[in-house]
């Protein structure tokens, strides 16, 4: 068997029925797990199931911004499954940019809940469940705002920098239980959503000379090569890592 099988291993999946969400469960399915969708969205959440169309796949309507939802979701997998043996704190949302002065609190507030919030929820709740099995592998999906900050998104920024240092500390708090604890730093990721708001820079220059393949911002499918990695048995010896996905666009390493 290969270190990056993943046959049987039960892996919840946050923010399911988003653009990365649905890469993530389509990967993780190729790899043999089976696929817990977790998102507020019922309807999205089975219309993805239907599409993925396997035996292998767990539908659970769940607002991670709720604890009693997110320990609600965590004993329906329990149930049906047995066990968790992955989280992937995949849920988040962004805001349209503005001066730090402008930012209303109701937005901060927002967030801050969707994106830091939410995954603590899930870590602490799924977290117990490994500590149980004394075994486990949490993802955290935080961004290179989190790293290097976005003077246009302050809050967004500061909620990712927190799911990083979360990441940290529970990283120390559970390696006595095998719990590997890790995360992510996706940069500009060509989603269906940034292609149709034009945001994804074309593939070819002015001149239709084609652009080198680094250049350009890597897909759902390199978060998802990336998370298939940290969730196999080839990564037991990674955590509290922060592993940027980035390719080489400088606006996502430096201050412009």
């Amino acid at each position: 068997m290969s270190k990056f099988d993943l046959k049987d291993k039960v892996t919840v999946i946050t923010g399911a029925a988003g653009g990365i969400g649905t890469f993530l469960s389509q990967e993780f399915l190729s790899a043999g797990a089976k696929v817990v969708l977790a998102s507020r969205d019922l309807n999205k959440l089975n219309a993805l199931a239907t599409e993925l169309n396997s035996e292998n796949t767990l539908v659970v309507e769940t607002d991670i911004i709720d604890p009693a939802s997110v320990e609600a979701m965590v004993k329906k997998v329990t149930d049906h499954f047995g066990r968790i043996d992955t989280l992937i704190n995949n849920a988040g949302g962004g805001a349209m940019p503005k001066l730090p002065e402008d930012i209303p609190f109701e937005e901060w507030k927002r967030m801050i809940d969707v994106n830091l919030t939410g995954a603590f929820n899930c870590c602490i709740a799924v977290g117990k469940q490994m500590i149980k099995q004394a075994s486990g592998k949490i993802i955290n999906v935080s961004s290179t705002a989190g790293t290097k900050g976005n003077p246009g998104m302050l809050h967004y920024s500061a909620a990712k920098a927190g799911l990083i240092s979360i990441t940290n500390n529970l990283a120390y708090s559970w390696a006595q239980h095998n719990i590997c604890i890790n995360a992510i730093a996706p940069g500009l990721i060509s989603t269906p959503a940034m292609i149709k708001w034009g945001v994804i820079p074309p593939s070819v220059d002015e001149e239709g000379n084609e652009v080198p393949r680094l250049s350009l911002p890597p897909g759902p499918i390199d978060v998802a090569n990336m998370c298939r990695f940290l969730a196999s048995e080839a990564s037991d010896m990674i955590t509290g890592e922060v592993i940027p996905i980035r390719a080489w666009n400088p606006t996502e390493r430096f201050w412009t």
